[in-house]
């Protein structure tokens, strides 16, 4: 008989090596997959500013610019949201689940408020998907993040609900890590989105 089977102590040391040795190969994923996101992005961005740059009629008729003020307002929001979730993680790593909760709703709310700023302004623009090619890319781009702002809200939802279950960090903390790097991810897309869109006409 070997002498880790002697000693309980190895064992409980071999196990959370192994954890977080699993955990780290789960976190080197899910950058992976954030990075081909990043590229999807990349080409939208390099899209949208080669046709903003070649075509002379960029705006659709009638449309001088875009409102500036609510889509500000959204983006203060969703990037002060990367600072309140830090702070949820914050609370976890001390295991305060209560302060983890709290502050873990708290972004999700900041979300919530970014997507339904979004679908006002959407519904308050005279111009559509079909109006030129400004049009098209201006919906694209924007109903592209703000799929991933309701993806990363639907995440901090399961992430919420798991934080009740007896033991769920036993394992390590890979859901929230996860979920807290594709928020951040979202919210750093959405500042050069604004850039594009709203600072630059």
């Amino acid at each position: 008989m070997s002498t880790a089977n002697l000693d309980p102590t190895l064992n409980i040391h071999g196990t959370h090596a192994a954890e977080h040795e699993e955990e780290d190969h789960r976190m080197f994923g899910f950058i992976v997959f954030l990075l081909s996101e990043s590229v999807i992005f990349l080409s939208f961005f390099v899209g949208y500013t080669v046709y903003k740059t070649n075509i002379t009629d960029w705006l659709p008729a009638g449309v001088e610019g875009l409102e500036v003020r609510e889509p500000l307002i959204n983006t203060i929001v969703l990037v002060s949201s990367s600072f309140v979730i830090y702070f949820a993680e914050r609370f976890l790593h001390k295991e305060n689940l209560w302060g983890f909760r709290a502050f873990w709703l708290l972004t999700m709310a900041m979300g919530s408020f970014f997507l339904y700023g979004q679908a006002v302004e959407w519904m308050g623009l005279p111009f559509g998907f079909t109006d030129g090619v400004f049009g098209g890319t201006f919906y694209l781009l924007t109903g592209f993040h703000g799929l991933h702002v309701m993806t990363g809200v639907l995440l901090q939802g399961i992430m919420l609900g798991r934080s009740f279950l007896p033991n769920n960090y036993a394992g390590g903390e890979f859901g929230v890590a996860a979920t807290s790097l594709f928020w951040h991810f979202v919210d750093v897309i959405w500042i050069i989105l604004f850039i594009l869109i709203y600072v630059w006409q």
